[in-house]
């Protein structure tokens, strides 16, 4: 009896000692005639369901890697996933306003730096101090994502102000092109050069007199310094403004730049809006970052130069843009995470490549360089070119955005349509500035 009862204890013993076996074996993901696999890394077990929205603006060159960079991502870190949103420039900075103001901004957003200052001094952003390895990328280049010795916003790419224009129409026209060492009498002398052998329907230069920036490289290359000073004094000198703005009338009244009606249609980087994408105008004023969404369209036919001088150099370096956490996110640390393996990963670098502007990790870019189109060089050239004498870049001043974004443009106009004379719009540039010292 006592035998029979020790053996029993024995096969007992037995099978469960196989069964620990087996289901060891299926849980080291051996081969063991059922495979169970939990579909999670190393790092992702035990780790809770993190859905991260995420936001941001482009053409489809950049929204397509993005999504693709996104979907990478939650391949290697499975619990996380992403609700992405995006859109075209027009309209992207007034919904991200809104939704910040509500304490409803996404997680993670694309963030240009002329707004920059505002979120940060309203506690929009979540400091970014901790967590991202920034030690490749150049420190001046940081500090612009700073605010009072706090970084709170990471750099995507480094960008260049630039002019892209059509070289395979101005090579037919047989004309002097643009350089990087022009002037801004021969930029304008361009566009009337170009005039005399267009169509009457086709014109050279866009119509700037609505422009803050290009108004700002203007004065800049005069070496009066930033239309709105980082104080937020205003200083647009009248002298230099109205010989801007009355260039661009003489100009209007030749045909050089599209009539009023024409020019108040464009809106850059749209596909079928843009007046240098439809060919109703050969050059236009642009950022390094933007190239690779131009070139997708018409492959090898747009060149990029500097923009034109003065006495000074009338262009800047500055950061394409930004990655920026919300105040309000209940997921900093994985939104950190993600900012992280977005700008340091080779992986993703080889998915997003120059999609925003030239990849601002020195160790990046050189896995890059041997891969990089000609697009892609052409924004690396013109960084190279645009630095020994780039003007420092303004931030811009706190809380003046919708002056030099709506209220600008809006005088502008009514100067485009002879709604105003130019010396009375400058009269009424000063007074709308009232609003905002």
């Amino acid at each position: 009896m006592k035998k029979r009862v020790e053996t029993k204890i024995v096969s007992i013993l037995f099978f469960a000692l196989v069964i620990m076996v087996t289901l060891s074996a299926c849980s080291s993901g051996k081969e063991t005639g059922t495979l169970i696999n939990d579909g999670l890394t190393d790092s992702s077990k035990g780790q809770k369901p993190v859905k991260l929205r995420i936001v941001w603006w482009g053409s489809q060159t950049r929204h397509e890697p993005t999504l693709k960079a996104l979907e990478l991502y939650t391949k290697k870190n499975p619990h996380v996933t992403f609700d992405p949103e995006f859109s075209g420039n027009d309209g992207y900075a007034d919904k991200l306003a809104t939704q910040a103001a509500s304490k409803n901004a996404p997680d993670i957003f694309q963030l240009d730096l002329k707004y920059f200052a505002e979120y940060a001094s309203r506690n929009q952003l979540a400091e970014l101090s901790t967590g991202i390895r920034l030690q490749n990328i150049d420190v001046a280049l940081l500090e612009t994502g700073k605010y009072r010795n706090k970084q709170y916003a990471i750099p995507l790419g480094n960008n260049a102000t630039a002019m892209v224009y059509n070289k395979n129409v101005v090579d037919k026209l047989g004309i002097k092109p643009p350089s990087n060492d022009w002037t801004w009498e021969e930029y304008f002398q361009f566009g009337i050069d170009a005039k005399a052998k267009l169509a009457d329907n086709k014109y050279a230069l866009l119509d700037s007199t609505s422009d803050y920036d290009m108004y700002t490289h203007y004065q800049l290359s005069k070496g009066q310094g930033a239309p709105i000073t980082d104080d937020g004094k205003f200083n647009i000198n009248k002298e230099t403004w109205l010989e801007f703005i009355n260039k661009y009338a003489a100009l209007r009244a030749k045909g050089v730049v599209p009539p009023a009606e024409i020019t108040a249609t464009d809106i850059e980087y749209d596909a079928k809006l843009d007046l240098l994408h439809n060919d109703k105008v050969l050059i236009r004023r642009s950022l390094g970052a933007i190239f690779t969404g131009y070139d997708s369209l018409k492959p090898g036919v747009y060149q990029l130069v500097k923009v034109p001088k003065g006495g000074q150099a009338g262009g800047f370096l500055k950061p394409s843009m930004f990655w920026a956490v919300s105040a309000d996110t209940k997921h900093a640390e994985e939104a950190t995470k993600f900012i992280d393996w977005f700008i340091n990963d080779e992986e993703a670098a080889d998915i997003l490549t120059t999609t925003r502007g030239v990849p601002v990790s020195s160790t990046i870019l050189e896995h890059l360089r041997p891969q990089l189109k000609n697009a892609d060089m052409q924004q690396v050239e013109l960084n190279k070119n645009v630095a020994p004498d780039a003007q420092k870049y303004s931030q811009g001043a706190k809380g003046w955005s919708n002056y030099t974004e709506k209220d600008y443009k809006d005088i502008g106009e009514q100067v485009i349509f002879g709604k105003i004379s130019p010396e009375a719009a400058y009269d009424v540039l000063i007074k709308k500035a009232k609003d905002y010292e």
